[in-house]
């Protein structure tokens, strides 16, 4: 009786969220580079959000791409697929997951979870790791298997020597496996635990390895927005780790980092870069999500403030030595665009426009009115770092209108022949945005 009453006292107050749309944010473009306008902070009852239904796309359907590109499907009727990539011989792997489904640690997480669900969130995701074979370049497989299955709410990957290396929600497997095989029987051998537990808020564990491949990088995103569920829920969390590839050991390499959804080398450099989700729930222009090179024991401000020393009242207790230690990240996106995808571009494989720089996948929020993100943008670079104002390069992801919402954008890689492959979540599709017009 009394978890019902609660039960149809949350869905209330969800319905007035829904409705709770009078305040509109500002134009993203304010929001570019590395210095983003940021209003004054807002406090409100509800905050104003916005979710579209999701409908997926129906037949004949498809992004929008940049003029003189080509997108096709690679890939369709896959379990939420999140994360794309690349192997030596040009295979493609494609993970499939969701979060694990743990219980509603407050009323706000059952709120969510119904947010999430009319969103396109709350998908049955694969568990596994499915593996595309297109010998001639065409982008048609010939081949499509499951290479490894019964995962943990998988996320990120990446092969070095011989192993793959797989991070579920709460720990990294590593398995032998060499570029050429079509299924994976050995079981994976735990290489670290991850900040994993009953809560469990950004259950997404992004992963790279390091230039050398001595080291792995991990992203570890906070158990709550700001700090709901106690300090105690953060401890390991919202940090970036390094793992040593052979023993296992990790330590927290920076932090500070509310969510980092996507790591990237950068091609001659060696430098480590992030995408970084950051807060809600304090207006439509705040706080903006970012791009950033990624700094050995560098704090990035969460919870205490954001972008360099911007303090956020809603902590407590509040830590004025962490915000003078909180450095600016380098590039803004533009306020909840929730930045998921992250891939160095190879010179002009795609475009002559893409030639330097990163293509960023934005999921999309609701935590904004009018939404932003729902689309693939290029971040140009310019002597090493990002410089200039994003290009669109999928967009109608998101219908005219904003009500309706057709595919949400994840994870992206380059394949063999460079040309860039986008995992849909919602729309359970693998796309392939090709060089000129065919």
């Amino acid at each position: 009786m009394i978890r019902t009453l609660v039960k149809s006292t949350v869905t209330l107050v969800l319905v007035a969220a829904l409705g709770a749309c009078d305040t509109k944010g500002g134009d993203p473009a304010r929001q570019y580079g590395p210095d983003p306008w940021l209003p004054e902070p807002q406090q409100y009852l509800l905050p104003p959000m916005s979710v579209p239904q999701v409908v997926g796309w129906q037949p004949g359907e498809m992004p929008t791409v940049a003029a003189g590109m080509h997108i096709q499907a690679m890939a369709t009727g896959l379990m939420h697929p999140r994360i794309v990539y690349a192997l030596p011989n040009g295979d493609v792997l494609v993970v499939e997951s969701n979060g694990p489904g743990t219980e509603p640690f407050r009323p706000k997480d059952y709120i969510q979870g119904k947010i999430k669900a009319r969103a396109g969130a709350a998908a049955k995701g694969g568990n596994r790791i499915t593996l595309l074979r297109d010998t001639n370049g065409d982008g048609v497989p010939e081949l499509r298997t499951v290479l490894v299955d019964h995962l943990h709410s998988p996320y990120g990957v990446a092969w070095v020597a011989g192993t793959l290396y797989v991070a579920n929600t709460d720990a990294i497997l590593a398995f032998p496996f060499t570029p050429g095989q079509t299924r994976i029987t050995a079981s994976g051998t735990k290489l670290a635990d991850l900040p994993a537990g009953p809560i469990d808020h950004h259950w997404t564990k992004s992963m790279v390895a390091g230039p050398d491949g001595t080291k792995l990088y991990v992203g570890v995103g906070s158990n709550s927005n700001i700090t709901e569920n106690g300090m105690a829920a953060e401890e390991g969390r919202a940090a970036i780790y390094e793992v040593d590839r052979l023993t296992g050991t990790k330590r927290i390499f920076a932090s500070g980092t509310r969510n980092p959804t996507n790591l990237a080398i950068q091609p001659g450099t060696g430098q480590l870069f992030a995408v970084v989700n950051e807060r809600d729930e304090i207006g439509p222009d705040l706080v903006p999500d970012y791009l950033t090179s990624v700094k050995d024991g560098a704090f990035y401000g969460w919870p205490y403030s954001y972008w360099g020393q911007h303090v956020d009242q809603r902590v407590h207790p509040q830590n004025p030595a962490m915000v003078a230690k909180a450095i600016k990240p380098d590039y803004g996106l533009s306020s909840h665009v929730a930045a998921l995808g992250l891939a160095f571009s190879q010179g002009e494989t795609v475009s002559p426009r893409f030639a330097d720089g990163v293509f960023v996948a934005e999921h999309g929020s609701w935590d904004r009115v009018p939404l932003n993100g729902y689309q693939v943008v290029f971040v140009p670079f310019a002597n090493g770092r990002p410089a200039g104002t994003p290009i669109p390069v999928m967009t109608g992801f998101l219908a005219p209108g904003q009500k309706v919402v057709r595919g949400r954008p994840v994870g992206v890689t380059l394949d063999r022949s460079g040309a860039l492959l986008v995992a849909d979540d919602v729309g359970n599709v693998v796309w392939r945005v090709s060089g000129g017009a065919h």
